[in-house]
């Protein structure tokens, strides 16, 4: 499968950036979509997951009630929508992809996009 994030950016604190992701010639309708954070100098951590009947999804603790991540009505783009962003949500941001269900661990996803840049900066 080929993943593909759009979106990232520069954004001041208290600001909102929408990720997209998407597969290739391919509906996520059957997949379960996982996004990932790789901060400056740490490891790869998941932050949120939408399972594929769009129902059972997790956030982390420190995203919860600012993160949303939701699936088109097409089912062909599963978005992150970051609002209030803060400097500690700075980092290369993954979209993963997989037919199991939602993980919370990199081995839990097979197919992952290249990450887009997003920086939270005054």
């Amino acid at each position: 499968l080929q993943v593909a994030e759009t979106g990232g950016g520069f954004v001041q604190p208290g600001g909102s950036l929408t990720l997209s992701c998407s597969v290739a010639e391919r509906s996520l309708d059957h997949f379960a979509v996982g996004w990932f954070r790789r901060a400056p100098g740490k490891a790869r951590v998941g932050i949120g997951c939408l399972s594929s009947n769009r129902g059972a999804e997790y956030y982390i603790e420190s995203v919860k009630g600012r993160f949303t991540i939701s699936k088109d009505s097409a089912g062909t783009t599963v978005t992150l929508q970051m609002k209030n962003l803060e400097t500690e949500d700075t980092g290369i941001y993954y979209c993963a992809v997989d037919v199991l269900p939602c993980g919370e661990y990199e081995s839990d996803f097979t197919s992952w996009g290249q990450g887009t840049q997003v920086t939270v900066s005054s």
